[in-house]
């Protein structure tokens, strides 16, 4: 059964749980997430066009396309979730996962490869995310383990693919490095749904540039903008983590970005100190939450940096 809520109650309840999440996950390595009691974690699932959904849990924000042809999963949150996971799918009246689509190749977006990947699902992703997983890194200060075979994306591409099913094309963009050097973000012509992964996190946090995964801050703008190319107004984007969001939204994630790069940089050209930049507060006026995961002084450190370098 899809559970409904009204748009208010239900992003102000994702806001709230997502930001403890996100601070949570960000405490811990995967290993002591994975220990954690995960037995009152909640999948909801919210309908956004005939045969497509988002799923809400504990990690980055699923998107599920379902129909005649099978099941393709947007990313899949940690490993002891997948059977909470796999009994929303069925509730949604969908068939078990036959293709797994990974945005990026971070542990709370792909936590469940592993379960899935057993269980016969097709993991899909681009070059770097098999990379990265197969080779392990440090995320955060926690160390991700190589990943598993059966958690490693099969089908891999350097920019993009298409998946023609239950009468939809649905389209798979890989963008400049931006959260990672592996992003993508995927598009139902049909539905008229983007799910953007972590180039985007609605409200809840700054973005988190993870430049020992080939990030930079400046591909978040670039990959905004081929997404805000392709919306409309009726557009429903899936962020990677936060309430589903409008393209008006996207708009103002991609203008904070593009405001908070240009006052550094003018910043660093007038020899400016880091804390004199801080001191003017160039993430003001947008709406996100400062003290986040990310916070609005992290930022703007992680922008001063990429730029310096």
């Amino acid at each position: 059964m899809v559970a409904n809520f009204p748009p208010t109650s239900l992003g102000e309840c994702i806001v709230k749980k997502l930001s403890a999440i996100l601070c949570a996950a960000a405490a811990l390595s995967p290993a002591a997430v994975y220990a954690q009691d995960m037995s009152k974690v909640e999948i909801k699932a919210e309908q956004l066009a005939p045969g497509v959904a988002v799923l809400f849990g504990a990690g980055g924000n699923i998107g599920v396309s379902y129909g005649e042809d099978g099941t393709i999963l947007i990313d899949d949150q940690f490993a002891p979730l997948t059977p909470k996971i796999q009994k929303a799918i069925t509730d949604l009246g969908a068939q078990p996962v036959k293709f797994l689509i990974n945005t990026h190749w971070h542990f709370d977006h792909s936590g469940g490869n592993e379960n899935l990947g057993k269980a016969g699902a097709v993991i899909m992703a681009h070059d770097n995310v098999r990379v990265r997983m197969a080779a392990g890194a440090t995320v955060a200060g926690n160390t991700v383990p190589p990943a598993p075979k059966a958690a490693l994306p099969v089908i891999t591409y350097s920019d993009g693919l298409k998946l023609h099913l239950n009468g939809e094309e649905v389209r798979v963009v890989h963008v400049p490095a931006a959260h990672t050097d592996g992003d993508s973000f995927i598009h139902w012509t049909k539905s008229n749904v983007i799910h953007m992964g972590d180039l985007f996190m609605f409200k809840i946090s700054f973005p988190f540039v993870d430049v020992g995964s080939g990030g930079d801050v400046r591909g978040f703008v670039t990959a905004a903008d081929k997404a805000l190319a392709i919306a409309n107004d009726q557009t429903k984007i899936i962020p990677g983590h936060g309430a589903v969001a409008t393209k008006a939204d996207l708009q103002n994630h991609r203008n904070m970005v593009a405001t908070v790069i240009a006052k550094v940089e003018a910043g660093i050209k007038a020899g400016k100190t880091l804390d004199q930049i801080k001191a003017g507060k160039p993430t003001e006026g947008f709406g996100i939450n400062a003290d986040g995961f990310i916070t609005a002084d992290r930022f703007v450190e992680t922008v001063f940096n990429n730029l310096k370098n």
